[in-house]
């Protein structure tokens, strides 16, 4: 499963990256973020979420770190940006995900 909303988000990121609106009343972002929650939910160990927490805050500072390049730098990190965004929502899963854990005992 996690495979299919791992593709899922990279082409909603793609889309949207480089054609930002195209999907009307901005539902593709809504779609990234609640992918975003899936994987996190799912794919990540909520008691160690170290690796995929460094992953997030790397994407998220190189998210507009290559818009020098030439011709294809700003869509790059449009895409990159959006590919920020769904980690972002993942993260947000792990918090939920551990604080049941807490309180379950």
């Amino acid at each position: 499963m996690t495979r299919i909303v791992v593709g899922l988000i990279t082409l909603a990121a793609i889309i949207e990256g480089l054609a930002p609106g195209a999907v009307p009343s901005d539902l593709l972002p809504l779609a990234i973020a609640i992918l975003g929650l899936v994987y996190g939910w799912t794919a990540v160990d909520a008691e160690d979420p170290v690796a995929y927490l460094a992953v997030t805050i790397a994407v998220g500072a190189a998210a507009g770190a290559l818009g020098a390049i030439p011709a294809i730098g700003a869509y790059i990190d449009a895409i990159v940006a959006q590919v920020s965004n769904a980690l972002y929502a993942g993260v947000i899963s792990i918090l939920v995900a551990r604080t049941v854990n807490r309180l379950k005992g």
